[in-house]
């Protein structure tokens, strides 16, 4: 008889120093995006499917991780966010979707392009349907605070990951 092969899915929730007052809830999230990525994959839907709706759990849980809103803030203290497949679909400093994957995705679905960025990407989003929010949206009181504090310092990378 042919053996099948069950369905595989890993959720990586991030590369930092998670702090011990995290670390419950990122093990959850994550266990979460998993559990979100393998329903698609147990009913036959795509990697591609299951991917995506993984990151957007990622994207949504603000209690644990930095993907979507609550992103870490770049040096002007704004929301820009990335999301890419492999396949060739990425967007970049996107300051008004909430789910950058789901555009990625579609600009490897629905476009020529490789990459989209900034207005172009946001453009493109809007014209397809995908909701536009205002940046603030995606900014959380602890995001803005870590901005607070480390825009004050030249910090290193050190610092940063909380490494040793």
């Amino acid at each position: 008889g042919s053996h099948g092969m069950e369905p595989t899915i890993v959720v990586h929730g991030g590369a930092w120093a998670v702090p011990d007052s995290l670390a419950e809830a990122s093990v959850a999230g994550v266990k979460a995006a998993a559990r979100d990525g393998f329903a698609i994959l147990k009913i036959g839907g795509s990697a591609l499917d299951a991917v995506e709706l993984a990151e957007r759990a990622l994207e949504d849980d603000l209690a644990a991780f930095d993907a979507g809103c609550g992103a870490v803030l770049n040096t002007d203290g704004e929301v820009e966010l990335d999301g890419k497949t492999l396949a060739a679909g990425a967007v970049s400093s996107v300051r008004n979707i909430t789910h950058p994957v789901t555009l990625a995705r579609a600009v490897m679905e629905k476009t020529d392009h490789i990459m989209l960025t900034d207005r172009g990407a946001s453009q493109f989003a809007e014209s397809i349907g995908i909701t536009t929010v205002p940046t603030d949206a995606l900014m959380t009181e602890s995001e803005r605070r870590e901005w607070e504090h480390y825009k004050k310092y030249a910090v290193g990378v050190k610092e940063l990951f909380n490494s040793q």
